[in-house]
């Protein structure tokens, strides 16, 4: 396919996907109307004597558009990856939507693109409240089996709307977490990073609902009904018991999730966080199924994506080799394919069985595929329980005095990553890390050299990396990149180091003090034990697409053909009732929802039979993994004029940078150029910088002023 022919399809694929989330947001503005309510209840009626039901068109109205949009993202993807059309055009939009115009403790660093979001769904929201409460108190009905005064009538229409909200944000709530499916991915939000909003749309959907639940009880205890409401399980319509149990399981997953929570018990967080299972399932008993299509995309693409990383991540590899720094961190060397390429900043989740058959966490990739084609290299920090544990098992290895080591299994997920390396195509770049943040620079900095003359990519010229550690032994985090720190040959590339030593006054004999830093490390090799796997990745995009579309044409016919049979018709009643007049006096809502469930889990068994069936083909035709004797990974120092490189390199002690002198001096270094800033490290270090921008942005005008643009990394989640 040629330049022009690619260029059309990506241009028809995006406004495919631009008019169907256009649609889709159009429905959710329409939906609180009246207009709308009295027309959708019009098309379910038409729809009951068609074979669809109102079950198929509530699916291909309400669910169908978002599962769409992910499977046409699939298919962008895949074109734009092979497209080699820059978006550097485009950098002045992204510089001046990233810009931090929050930057605090409590909220952390909020983009102008995030406030304008932010903005946006709380107008929604309020849209919707008002639309549905303004109609209900125009309609106020008092309710037969409650007493109840006008405003307490009021108040409890108020409650009721609230649980409305807390929908729209389960209707949102999972898809900045998918990792597989292109949803967030297309707005270029890598999974890392969307984390956060996962959480904000988290505690608002708890607030709106504990509001709902908490405001309901309260009713039903001044109308003295509280015994009788609060155990009811009834045969159709709210299922109170089943949202109370659901609003328990939220608050648990909630409380669990909290900072102090998360970090010091990060197990009670993990395992707590798995009951969203029973969370969705108790919500559809409670809300009912058409509630349910609202929210159903996200549940969808979720299941998908879980058990699609789930086959990704089998059959297990073994850990090549391992390098043990003193600043108590590890770096691990595994097989890859040669094929699998990724981007620098990607990450991939890591599970070691002997640790833990459940527990998952995620890593920075150090290397890039360009440079070690048979191995992907990890950096590890040894901080709490599952992370010294498995720095002790190295240890124990290399401290061993038998000749041979035992090998370590690991189940690796992913790499995910930025499908384009355009966020590196600046004139000048800071790289600006604190402790293990420097992990995703690493990788960066080896892409951008291994790249050197190259005339299809364009990278920084001049780089400035910033590391800001606490010991001077922490700078062995560094050793991987010796190398380059010692290459007099970089060509136009012009590479400095600046180390902040915060917790050490200064030595003696600061020029020993980085070339010591960066040979330290003591290497061990594993022996592999039996068969060992390369680490493949997932599959391309459009295999994903089509185990996607195979799943969702399937839950729709399965959906449609089980209500048929199972479900009363009004069709062979004769007449065409509404739901509740004909088949609920006959078969329980709860059956209803049992269908639904029932098909999502046969369609996903289906489709996920056959990525088992590819995954196996795919390894079949894998090429063997490297042995350990061959695994490279680790480049020693260079021994040529070890005083000389460093001249280049600087080392400050007993003190933090100061950010603002750093960048007034980079950027009259580097004059009107395009600076990236990319900070990964603490939250307190990125406020820092992103308020050190801001200062900068309020400076005095200048004919040729720097542009610079924010990026935060993360390295942990």
């Amino acid at each position: 396919m040629g330049m022009m022919a690619r260029a059309t399809v990506l241009t028809l694929l995006k406004t495919l996907m631009i008019s169907v989330f256009a649609g889709w947001v159009t429905l959710w503005i329409l939906k609180p109307t009246e207009m709308w309510t009295r027309k959708w209840k019009g098309a379910e009626d038409s729809a009951r004597g068609t074979v669809f039901g109102y079950h198929g068109l509530n699916l291909a109205v309400y669910t169908f558009p978002i599962i769409a949009l992910a499977i046409v993202g699939s298919l962008y993807l895949t074109e734009t990856a092979r497209s080699a059309i820059s978006s550097r055009q485009r950098k002045s939009s992204v510089s001046a939507l990233s810009y931090p115009i929050i930057a605090n403790s409590l909220v952390g660093i909020i983009s102008v693109i995030e406030i304008l979001g932010i903005l946006a769904f709380v107008i929604f929201l309020a849209w919707t409240f008002y639309c549905r409460i303004s109609n209900d108190f125009e309609k106020l009905m008092p309710i037969k089996s409650l007493k109840l005064s006008v405003w307490q009538l009021k108040y409890m229409k108020v409650a009721t709307r609230f649980g409305l909200l807390a929908e729209a944000c389960l209707a949102l709530l999972l898809l900045p977490i998918l990792r597989v499916m292109p949803v967030l991915r297309l707005l270029g939000i890598q999974f890392e990073a969307s984390v956060r909003y996962h959480t904000w749309l988290g505690t608002a959907m708890i607030v709106f609902a504990t509001f709902h639940g908490a405001s309901t009880l309260f009713i039903w205890g001044v109308s003295h009904v509280i015994q009788d409401e609060v155990w009811k399980w009834q045969k159709t319509g709210r299922i109170y018991l089943a949202g109370e149990i659901a609003l328990v399981l939220g608050l648990v997953i909630w409380i669990t999730s909290l900072p102090f929570i998360r970090r010091k018990q990060f197990e009670i967080f993990y395992y707590t966080h798995h009951l969203y299972i029973l969370f969705i399932l108790f919500y559809l008993f409670h809300a009912g199924d058409r509630h349910f299509y609202m929210i159903f995309p996200g549940v969808f693409l979720f299941g998908l994506d879980k058990l699609l990383r789930i086959i990704q991540s089998r059959p297990y590899t073994n850990v090549l080799s391992a390098k043990v720094l003193p600043c108590e961190a590890i770096e691990l060397t595994l097989p890859k394919d040669p094929k699998l390429k990724y981007s620098p900043t990607s990450v991939v989740f890591m599970k070691v069985p002997r640790i833990s058959e459940l527990q998952w966490h995620a890593f920075s990739i150090t290397s890039s595929s360009n440079v070690q084609e048979d191995t992907m290299s990890l950096m590890i920090k040894c901080e709490g329980w599952w992370t010294n544990t498995i720095c002790r098992m190295i240890t124990e290895e290399l401290n061993s005095d038998t000749h041979r080591t035992k090998c370590i299994q690991v189940a690796i997920e992913g790499p995910y990553g930025p499908s384009t390396v355009d966020f590196l195509r600046y004139d000048s770049m800071l790289l600006i890390a604190g402790g293990i943040g420097i992990t995703p620079f690493l990788s960066i900095l080896q892409e951008i050299v291994s790249a050197k003359g190259s005339s299809r990519h364009r990278f920084p010229e001049k780089i400035h990396l910033i590391h800001a550690v606490k010991r001077s032994q922490d700078m062995s985090l560094l050793s991987s990149i010796s190398h380059i720190l010692l290459d007099k040959c970089l060509g136009k590339l012009h590479l400095k180091l600046k180390v902040y030593v915060t917790r050490e006054e200064q030595p003696d004999a600061v020029a020993r003090v980085l070339q010591d830093a960066l040979s330290q490390g003591q290497i061990v090799h594993f022996d592999a034990e039996g068969t060992s796997y390369a680490i493949h990745g997932f599959d391309k995009p459009t295999v994903t697409a089509a185990i996607l579309g195979i799943a969702s044409v399937l839950f729709f016919v399965l959906l449609i053909c089980f209500n048929h049979i199972l479900v009363p018709s009004e069709k062979k009643a004769g007449t065409l009732k509404p739901k509740g007049a004909d088949s609920k006096t006959k078969v329980p809502s709860w059956v209803v929802d049992l269908i639904l469930v029932s098909c999502f889990v046969i369609s996903v068994i289906v489709s996920m039979t056959v990525a088992l069936m590819l995954r196996r083909k795919r390894i079949k035709k894998a090429v063997p993994p490297t042995s350990p004797e061959k695994a490279g990974g680790f480049t020693e120092p260079s021994s040529m004029e070890p005083h000389d490189p460093f001249q280049e390199h600087e080392v400050h002690y007993g003190g933090r940078p100061n950010f603002q002198d750093i960048f007034t001096k980079f950027r009259d270094e580097t004059g009107g150029s395009d600076i990236g800033v990319l900070v990964c490290g603490p939250e307190s270090m990125k406020e820092s910088v992103a308020k050190s921008l801001q200062r900068m942005g309020q400076g005095g005008s200048a004919k040729r002023r720097s542009k610079f643009t924010f990026h935060s990394l993360n390295f942990t989640l």
